[in-house]
Protein backbone atom coordinates (compact mmCIF):
# COMPACT_ATOMS: atom_id res chain seq x y z
CA UNK A 1 0.00 0.00 0.00
CA UNK A 2 3.13 2.69 0.38
CA UNK A 3 4.58 1.51 -2.58
CA UNK A 4 1.52 2.16 -4.16
CA UNK A 5 0.28 5.75 -2.45
CA UNK A 6 4.01 6.76 -3.34
CA UNK A 7 3.47 6.20 -7.15
CA UNK A 8 0.48 7.70 -6.76
CA UNK A 9 2.23 11.21 -5.15
CA UNK A 10 4.04 11.59 -8.11
CA UNK A 11 3.45 14.52 -10.67
CA UNK A 12 1.97 12.92 -13.55
CA UNK A 13 2.69 16.28 -15.19
CA UNK A 14 5.03 19.13 -14.62
CA UNK A 15 4.89 22.66 -16.08
CA UNK A 16 7.58 24.71 -16.77
CA UNK A 17 7.22 28.56 -17.68
CA UNK A 18 9.86 29.91 -19.63
CA UNK A 19 11.78 33.16 -18.65
CA UNK A 20 13.75 32.88 -15.51
CA UNK A 21 12.74 29.50 -15.13
CA UNK A 22 14.15 27.48 -17.44
CA UNK A 23 16.27 29.81 -19.70
CA UNK A 24 17.45 33.52 -18.75
CA UNK A 25 17.35 35.55 -22.34
CA UNK A 26 20.47 38.19 -21.44
CA UNK A 27 18.74 39.39 -18.46
CA UNK A 28 14.97 40.33 -20.10
CA UNK A 29 11.73 38.02 -21.31
CA UNK A 30 12.26 36.89 -24.28
CA UNK A 31 9.40 38.60 -26.31
CA UNK A 32 11.84 41.88 -25.08
CA UNK A 33 14.55 39.90 -27.91
CA UNK A 34 15.35 41.51 -31.22
CA UNK A 35 15.11 38.61 -33.93
CA UNK A 36 16.64 36.98 -35.91
CA UNK A 37 18.27 34.63 -33.59
CA UNK A 38 21.41 32.59 -34.43
CA UNK A 39 23.49 30.17 -33.00
CA UNK A 40 27.14 31.41 -32.90
CA UNK A 41 30.13 29.39 -31.29
CA UNK A 42 27.41 27.11 -29.52
CA UNK A 43 25.40 29.89 -28.37
CA UNK A 44 22.32 31.23 -29.37
CA UNK A 45 22.05 34.79 -29.19
CA UNK A 46 19.59 37.64 -30.87
CA UNK A 47 20.34 40.11 -33.30
CA UNK A 48 21.46 42.59 -30.74
CA UNK A 49 23.99 39.63 -29.39
CA UNK A 50 22.14 39.03 -25.81
CA UNK A 51 22.66 35.69 -24.88
CA UNK A 52 19.64 33.04 -24.47
CA UNK A 53 20.77 29.86 -22.07
CA UNK A 54 18.67 27.28 -20.48
CA UNK A 55 19.91 27.83 -16.45
CA UNK A 56 22.65 24.99 -15.77
CA UNK A 57 20.63 22.43 -13.93
CA UNK A 58 17.86 22.21 -16.88
CA UNK A 59 19.03 19.08 -18.87
CA UNK A 60 19.71 17.03 -15.79
CA UNK A 61 16.22 18.11 -14.76
CA UNK A 62 14.42 17.05 -18.04
CA UNK A 63 16.58 13.52 -17.95
CA UNK A 64 14.85 13.26 -14.66
CA UNK A 65 11.15 13.43 -15.76
CA UNK A 66 12.03 11.27 -19.06
CA UNK A 67 13.98 8.69 -16.85
CA UNK A 68 10.67 8.80 -14.56
CA UNK A 69 7.90 8.75 -17.28
CA UNK A 70 6.76 11.88 -16.09
CA UNK A 71 4.80 14.26 -18.67
CA UNK A 72 6.37 17.48 -19.13
CA UNK A 73 4.95 20.83 -20.63
CA UNK A 74 5.20 24.62 -21.22
CA UNK A 75 2.90 27.11 -20.14
CA UNK A 76 4.39 30.67 -20.71
CA UNK A 77 2.74 34.08 -21.15
CA UNK A 78 4.79 35.78 -23.63
CA UNK A 79 3.47 38.49 -26.53
CA UNK A 80 5.87 36.33 -29.18
CA UNK A 81 5.11 33.01 -29.05
CA UNK A 82 6.86 32.50 -32.18
CA UNK A 83 9.99 33.90 -31.14
CA UNK A 84 9.28 31.42 -27.60
CA UNK A 85 9.17 28.25 -29.96
CA UNK A 86 11.91 29.45 -32.23
CA UNK A 87 14.23 29.61 -28.97
CA UNK A 88 12.68 25.97 -28.02
CA UNK A 89 14.27 24.73 -31.10
CA UNK A 90 17.38 26.47 -31.49
CA UNK A 91 18.09 24.68 -27.93
CA UNK A 92 16.76 21.64 -29.03
CA UNK A 93 14.48 21.01 -26.43
CA UNK A 94 11.09 21.63 -28.18
CA UNK A 95 10.74 17.27 -28.40
CA UNK A 96 10.88 17.15 -24.52
CA UNK A 97 7.58 18.68 -24.12
CA UNK A 98 4.55 17.00 -24.58
CA UNK A 99 2.49 19.96 -24.17
CA UNK A 100 2.91 23.96 -24.66
CA UNK A 101 0.69 26.15 -23.95
CA UNK A 102 2.91 29.69 -25.30
CA UNK A 103 0.80 32.60 -25.95
CA UNK A 104 -0.39 36.06 -24.47
CA UNK A 105 -3.26 35.04 -21.79
CA UNK A 106 -3.81 34.19 -17.93
CA UNK A 107 -2.07 31.10 -16.65
CA UNK A 108 -5.59 29.89 -15.81
CA UNK A 109 -6.30 29.79 -19.43
CA UNK A 110 -2.92 27.60 -19.97
CA UNK A 111 -3.73 25.64 -17.18
CA UNK A 112 -7.27 24.88 -18.34
CA UNK A 113 -5.96 23.95 -22.07
CA UNK A 114 -3.08 21.33 -20.31
CA UNK A 115 -5.65 19.93 -18.10
CA UNK A 116 -7.74 19.16 -21.05
CA UNK A 117 -4.90 17.94 -23.32
CA UNK A 118 -3.35 15.61 -20.90
CA UNK A 119 -6.35 14.87 -18.91
CA UNK A 120 -4.56 14.92 -15.52
CA UNK A 121 -6.32 16.49 -12.84
CA UNK A 122 -4.88 19.67 -11.46
CA UNK A 123 -3.80 17.83 -7.70
CA UNK A 124 -1.72 15.85 -9.88
CA UNK A 125 0.14 18.14 -11.68
CA UNK A 126 3.39 20.62 -10.20
CA UNK A 127 4.13 24.14 -11.56
CA UNK A 128 7.41 25.85 -11.87
CA UNK A 129 7.41 29.86 -12.70
CA UNK A 130 9.11 32.96 -11.43
CA UNK A 131 6.32 35.05 -10.75
CA UNK A 132 4.24 35.30 -7.85
CA UNK A 133 1.01 36.43 -9.88
CA UNK A 134 1.12 33.21 -11.26
CA UNK A 135 1.81 30.62 -8.68
CA UNK A 136 -0.96 32.59 -6.55
CA UNK A 137 -3.52 31.98 -9.55
CA UNK A 138 -2.34 28.53 -10.31
CA UNK A 139 -2.16 27.49 -6.81
CA UNK A 140 -6.25 28.15 -6.66
CA UNK A 141 -6.73 25.44 -8.80
CA UNK A 142 -4.92 22.86 -6.54
CA UNK A 143 -1.76 22.74 -8.97
CA UNK A 144 1.67 22.43 -6.67
CA UNK A 145 3.13 25.70 -7.28
CA UNK A 146 6.65 26.53 -7.05
CA UNK A 147 8.06 30.03 -7.27
CA UNK A 148 11.65 30.24 -8.98
CA UNK A 149 13.70 32.85 -7.38
CA UNK A 150 16.88 32.57 -9.97
CA UNK A 151 16.12 30.16 -12.77
CA UNK A 152 15.28 26.13 -11.91
CA UNK A 153 18.03 24.59 -9.80
CA UNK A 154 18.03 20.60 -9.25
CA UNK A 155 18.13 21.38 -5.34
CA UNK A 156 14.55 23.02 -6.15
CA UNK A 157 13.53 20.37 -8.53
CA UNK A 158 13.71 17.89 -5.71
CA UNK A 159 12.79 19.43 -2.90
CA UNK A 160 9.54 20.33 -4.92
CA UNK A 161 8.67 16.61 -6.36
CA UNK A 162 9.18 16.11 -2.29
CA UNK A 163 6.45 18.51 -1.75
CA UNK A 164 4.56 17.91 -4.03
CA UNK A 165 4.66 14.11 -2.56
CA UNK A 166 3.66 15.15 1.12
CA UNK A 167 0.47 17.23 -0.13
CA UNK A 168 -0.92 14.29 -2.21
CA UNK A 169 0.30 11.88 0.71
CA UNK A 170 -2.03 14.37 3.24
CA UNK A 171 -5.09 14.73 0.63
CA UNK A 172 -5.19 10.77 0.63
CA UNK A 173 -5.63 10.55 4.48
Amino acid sequence: MANEQRHEAIPRLIVFDLDFTLWDCGGTWCDCLSPPFRVRQQRIEDRTGRHVRLYDDVHAILKHCDDHEISIALASRTGEPDWARQLLGHLDITHRFAFAEIYPSSKLRHFAALQKASGHAYQEMLFFDDEMRNIDEVSGLGVTSIFVRDGMTSELFHESLDRHAQRRERSQD
